[in-house]
């Protein structure tokens, strides 16, 4: 690849990245394009990339070579290798002579058998977090040149960015999601407080303590009963008057209850 070729491909694939920050993307069709990317601007054979996952652990979504995937397996299910270490420390990691290194010797067994010689571990990283790592494997010894060092860190920051972008936009999303439906069954609950207390002749705050002790003496979530209120599927006279509680539950769908 030229020097211009290079520069390019390397702008191409900042623009390809950096548009996810605005546009709806597929996580992992952003993680396999970077690593496509990558392998080609720097000159490397094959690639993977993992990420952290909910539980803390960290899991492959992207690879260039069903080789490189299985390197990447070994690595996770022995605890040891470069891409962990890099992803332990948040700094790269560089293995130009895989032969050499006396560290990891299943890793160095099965990169070898595999046919790589050189391997590259790249963090994805914001700050102080490191949410994964790229790992970029070669077929022959060297390491990486400082310049394509830096454009790898430089697109890994990026994707990055992106990932986090998404993770803190779905987590606005489900608070908003949390925010109305809190909203919705406040109005709901009102509606209910109004009717008991037109019926029965108390105020607001009476008809709210009669909701409440009877949802929590049936555990019943407070949506529920005043939902089983308004839509006068359970009459209000069961408020203050003794029901038994196949009766009060019948009127109510079970998927509506406290678990």
């Amino acid at each position: 690849m030229t020097s211009a070729s290079r520069e390019d491909r390397l702008n191409a694939a900042f623009v390809m990245v950096a548009d996810t920050l605005t546009d709806d993307y597929d996580v992992v069709e952003l993680l396999h394009t970077l690593v496509s990317e990558c392998t080609e601007i720097v000159n490397v054979q094959a690639g993977g990339l993992m990420l952290l996952d909910a539980d803390g652990d960290l899991q492959v979504v992207a690879s260039t070579a069903e080789s490189a995937e299985l390197v990447e397996v070994l690595q996770l299910a022995a605890g040891v290798g470069p891409c962990l270490d890099c992803f332990a420390m948040g700094e790269q990691v560089s293995v130009p002579d895989v032969a050499a290194a006396d560290r990891w010797p299943a890793f160095r067994e099965e990169s070898l058998r595999r046919g790589f010689l050189s391997v590259h571990a790249i963090p994805l990283r914001l700050r102080g977090d490191t949410i994964g790592t790229m790992n970029l494997f070669g077929t022959s010894i060297g390491a990486l040149s400082d310049r394509d060092a830096s454009a790898a860190q430089a697109l890994a920051d990026v994707a990055t960015i992106s990932i986090l972008q998404q993770r803190i936009s779905a987590h606005a999303q489900l608070i908003a999601e949390q925010l109305q439906r809190a909203l919705d069954s406040r109005v709901l609950i009102e509606q209910a407080k109004g009717a008991v207390a037109q019926v029965s002749g108390t105020s607001m705050d009476e008809s709210f303590t009669l909701l409440r002790r009877y949802a929590r003496d049936r555990n019943l979530t407070l949506h529920a009963l005043a939902e089983a209120i308004t839509d006068r599927s359970l009459p209000i006279s069961a408020l203050t008057t003794s029901h038994s509680d196949a009766h009060i539950r019948s009127a109510l769908p079970s998927t509506r209850r406290k678990e």
